[in-house]
């Protein structure tokens, strides 16, 4: 029960995030897939000749961090630490190839340095090279906080991008202190599966989730959030419906069910689920937004600009919902309130994507 309740925490959060937002195996690693770790502090022993080089770097200005380092390196190549100070900066500046080159220097000086060894690990990654990136990545299972990441995050995405998927799943597993043969390690990795697109292993590890624990929460959601993306939506609904049947007070189920049926126009049965995932959380933008299209589409315009005027009020910078706005005013024939909607709409959208 206690593993239960913690996938649930845990994939209640992952649920609200955007699957697509995804790093293929060909794309190269971005940032943004990366935990964040707290700002580095310079350790009390820090030599004098990086100091102003890591309080820039504290500043965000690598370029100058690394004109500082570079100083110190025409003065003398042979400055202990030099190397690794350099191959962080150029990790910062995401400048992947200069910081293996220096963190190499590093990690075979001092072959027992943690944090050389896993910086280097990380510019592999990030540099799109993840079978280099596993071995060093391995020796390190901790993080250090100038390494802006978790290491064993990043381990688990590299097996994944090396196919290795057994190997993920146990390195999923240890990051949230789960067996690594459990319900819920197939969970975990079935959603970073999807995360990465792997979608086929995706679907067979959601599935084997559901198989070692019937009643394990947010497995049968994720199978049903594969199945819309992939259009396959009479699966989908089957999937929600299991999952509400375990699950009944999980607000995005109903906002994803009712997703479903608006696709294939069941919207009196859109707008039931909605109304149920409103009524569990008033704070998502989303099915505000989904009511009032559904609600649009009924003819039911009045109550649609209500739904959508709530969400716009929520979140004002959302394109699609002033769209929808100024489509549901034009259909009242309130010209000059529809004009204004869509072009604001249309200038959100622009500033969002340039």
């Amino acid at each position: 029960m206690e593993t239960r309740f913690f996938v649930l925490r845990w994939a209640c959060c992952v649920a609200l995030l955007s699957v697509v937002s995804s790093v293929g195996l060909a794309q190269q690693p971005a940032l943004a897939d990366v935990p964040s770790a707290p700002s580095p502090q310079a350790s009390p022993g820090a030599s004098s000749d990086f100091a102003e080089a890591r309080k820039l770097m504290q500043q965000g200005d690598a370029d100058k961090a690394i004109a500082e380092l570079q100083a110190v390196e025409a003065r003398d190549p042979a400055t202990k630490g030099l190397a690794q100070e350099l191959g962080t900066a150029y990790y910062k500046k995401n400048d992947f190839p200069q910081a293996i080159a220096y963190l190499k220097k590093a990690a075979a000086a001092d072959p027992a340095n943690g944090e050389a060894t896993q910086l280097l690990g990380l510019s592999y990654y990030r540099g799109g090279h993840p079978a280099d990136a596993i071995p060093l990545l391995e020796k390190v299972q901790g993080w250090y906080p100038r390494a802006n990441a978790d290491a064993s995050y990043v381990l688990g995405i590299c097996y994944i991008q090396t196919k290795d998927y057994p190997q993920a799943r146990k390195a999923f597993g240890k990051m949230f202190d789960v067996p690594p043969d459990s319900a819920a390690s197939y969970l975990f990795t079935a959603q970073m599966l999807l995360r990465q697109e792997f979608d086929p292993v995706a679907e067979e590890y959601a599935q084997k989730a559901a198989t070692l624990d019937p009643k394990l929460p947010l497995a049968h959601y994720l199978l049903g959030e594969l199945y819309i993306y992939k259009s396959r939506i009479p699966e989908a609904i089957a999937e929600f419906q299991k999952e509400l049947a375990i699950n009944p007070a999980h607000a995005a189920t109903y906002y994803k069910l009712a997703d479903a049926y608006s696709r294939i126009q069941k919207y009196e049965d859109a707008q039931h689920s909605l109304q149920r995932s409103i009524w569990l959380d008033q704070t998502a933008t989303g099915p505000f937004i989904l009511m009032g299209k559904v609600l649009e589409k009924k003819g039911e315009l009045d109550l649609a600009v209500i739904a959508l005027k709530r969400a716009a009020t929520m979140d004002p910078n959302n394109p699609t919902t002033h769209h929808l706005l100024g489509q549901a005013y034009r259909d009242m024939g309130r010209k000059e309130e529809a004009e204004s909607e869509l072009k604001l709409a249309e200038q959100l959208q622009t500033k969002q994507n340039p």
